[in-house]
């Protein structure tokens, strides 16, 4: 074997912060959190009833490429993968070509424990690559594709991933990145994902393989390298971004497995769906539906880029079921021109989350021939934890107050163990009330594994024994939960809280208004003053006065921004506001009362 791709290093890491104890060799290196132990973690009563027994008639570990092996056989004839006019792939056939892919890896030294990165748009190849890399017992990385070569050079040197898959499109960043590595003794090989759809790849050399080659080279009765146990990592999903410094989220095959079901169902899917690729493959291993649309036997249609124009067309192509996004993505296609629309053939379950989406998007979507769920969750806890379980009750009410119901985050689904609302520095419960806030606490087997090589913040995000989101939240006396903000994003001024969230939502209802963000602005007089970032319709034209007066008569005034910008908002692939930046930009502003506006095209303040 080449001695670059020996087992990982990853396994020692993983298992440091892994709560449990797999093998006595890294008994030295095992940390235990959250004060789990080896006697309290598991325990076996059974043992002392004679005639029980575990063994590989009744126990196997649970993993979601399982699912595959079943699709091939149950769905064999149904179509698994649709990209444009060129790739149309049976669920046999996806199997056998993952097979072979995993084949190839081995071939290439690849072995378990290790990394293998992507950094490819929502295209077959990422959906097979979801089950060849931990087929072959290796760990899939999946990059943001918004990010440059520095930050990949960044994240390849951190995870010490061995190979990374490249789409041409990206092919100059993943080149660029790898020029970075100049003090990496042996760095990445690369995987050229050529696109049949648009131009041809650049031409491989060397030290580049492309994706069909490849794969060509594999077998196709390869011995799959089945997880040793449950808690082997399967994926490393790095943080979008939005507040620091990307984090490495470790998820093992036993949270995949059950989130991969959990999601599927709360997206209310059925039998061999048709779901139509709208959030990123790479966030969250696409909220873990990768892998749930093969549990199911479904379609996955690809799509390279989002756009209301592509996402009617394919709607109506290929008669689409299901679809997700970040309430960006609904917002984009309630305010798409007609000429980009098409009549939907039937009913289309959209599910978002990522923010809280606002009332009126919802009922605007629903007019369009939309079903929208909401849920919630984070990249640590597998994508999503929640959903907003809809009431028949709920169709009797007035169209404001059921949409306003159907905004809330909702109650955990039945793979989370709880979801609390806790004061973080007492961990006591906050009253069901819907108006204490409190943090978002989970904990559950779809909880991460841990951050990777990053010990501390694993301890700090585990502390009392429940998983710290950061984000506020009311619980209604229904049960259900409502996020009012990141912990971060809530402004103090004249020692008043206020929610970002709730002027945002405001702020979107203004007919005139694309986008909106509210970040605190620092003030002599008040401490902190909201301060907005609005990107207005195309076509439309108002001033600051108009915004500042408009959420003044929706909100008590001390909730209403004293700032106003106008401009593009920076926004993460995943459709999240990085609101870190926003700050910076609000903070370079100074206080509002020690300075006197110079441009009130741009900004305008209002006193009281």
């Amino acid at each position: 074997m080449n001695p670059f791709f020996n087992i990982s290093k990853f396994s020692g890491w993983f298992y440091a912060l892994n709560r449990v104890r797999v093998h006595p060799i890294l008994s030295q290196r095992t940390r235990y959190l959250c004060q789990i132990s080896e006697n309290n973690l598991e325990t076996h009563p059974w043992k002392s009833k004679e005639g029980l027994t575990r063994c590989s008639a009744n126990y196997f570990p649970l993993t979601p490429i399982s699912f595959l092996d079943r699709a091939a056989k149950v769905f064999r004839d149904r179509t698994s993968v649709v990209y444009g006019s060129s790739v149309k792939y049976t669920w046999e056939q996806t199997h056998n070509r993952c097979l072979k892919l995993a084949s190839a890896l081995s071939k290439l030294g690849i072995s378990r424990g290790d990394i293998v990165a992507t950094l490819a748009p929502n295209v077959p190849a990422v959906q097979e690559l979801h089950f060849a890399v931990p087929m072959a017992g290796a760990v899939l990385c999946t990059l943001n594709t918004r990010h440059d070569s520095a930050m990949v050079s960044v994240l390849l040197r951190h995870s010490e991933a061995k190979l990374i898959f490249v789409d041409q499109q990206l092919f100059g960043v993943a080149q660029g990145a790898l020029d970075l590595l100049i003090d990496v003794k042996t760095k990445p090989l690369l995987v050229l994902i050529p696109d049949p759809e648009n131009l041809p790849p650049p031409v491989a050399t060397a030290n580049v393989h492309e994706y069909e080659t490849l794969l060509a080279s594999g077998r196709s009765d390869f011995a799959i390298k089945w997880p040793l146990t449950e808690f082997d990592p399967i994926s490393v999903n790095y943080t979008s971004g939005t507040t620091s410094q990307p984090k490495g989220v470790v998820y093992n095959h036993r949270g995949a497995y059950l989130n991969s079901i959990a999601t599927s169902f709360i997206h209310e899917m059925g039998s061999m769906p048709t779901y139509l690729w709208t959030v990123p493959m790479f966030h969250c291993n696409g909220w873990c539906l990768n892998w749930g649309v093969a549990a199911l036997g479904g379609t996955n249609v690809c799509l390279r880029r989002v756009s209301p124009k592509d996402i009617f067309e394919n709607i109506s192509l290929h008669n689409v079921t299901h679809m997700s996004g970040a309430p960006t993505v609904l917002n984009m296609i309630v305010n798409s021109p007609k000429s980009d629309r098409k009549p939907l053939p039937h009913k289309v379950e959209i599910t978002t989350g990522g923010s809280p989406p606002p009332p009126h998007i919802i009922s605007k979507m629903e007019e369009l021939g939309f079903s929208v769920s909401h849920i919630y969750g984070l990249t640590e806890i597998h994508g999503p934890c929640t959903s907003c379980l809809r009431k028949p009750e709920w169709e009797s009410l007035p169209p404001d107050e059921r949409f306003a119901l159907k905004a809330r985050q909702g109650v955990e689904h039945f793979f989370t163990q709880e979801i609390d609302i806790r004061d973080p520095d007492t961990m006591e419960k906050v009253p069901d009330d819907g108006k204490t806030p409190g943090e978002i606490m989970i904990r559950g087997n779809c909880v991460m594994s841990g951050y990777l090589k990053n010990v501390k913040a694993t301890e700090e995000a585990f502390r009392g024994g429940w998983f710290h989101s950061g984000d506020l939240a009311v619980r209604h006396s229904d049960g259900y939960i409502e996020v009012k903000d990141r912990m971060k994003d809530i402004i103090i001024s004249g020692g008043e809280n206020i929610c970002s969230v709730e002027v945002e939502g405001v702020l979107l209802s203004h007919p005139a208004v694309l986008e909106a963000a509210v970040v605190a602005r620092p003030d002599d007089h008040w401490g902190q003053t909201p301060c907005a970032f609005v990107k207005l319709k195309e076509g439309f034209s108002v001033g600051s006065e108009e915004i500042i007066n408009f959420c003044r008569d929706h909100l008590p005034h001390y909730m209403a921004p004293r700032t106003v910008i106008f401009e593009d908002l920076p926004i993460t692939s995943t459709g999240k506001i990085q609101k870190f930046i926003l700050r910076e930009k609000a903070k370079s502003l100074g206080s509002l009362c020690s300075i006197k506006q110079s441009s009130p095209s741009l900004y305008a303040s209002a006193e009281g």
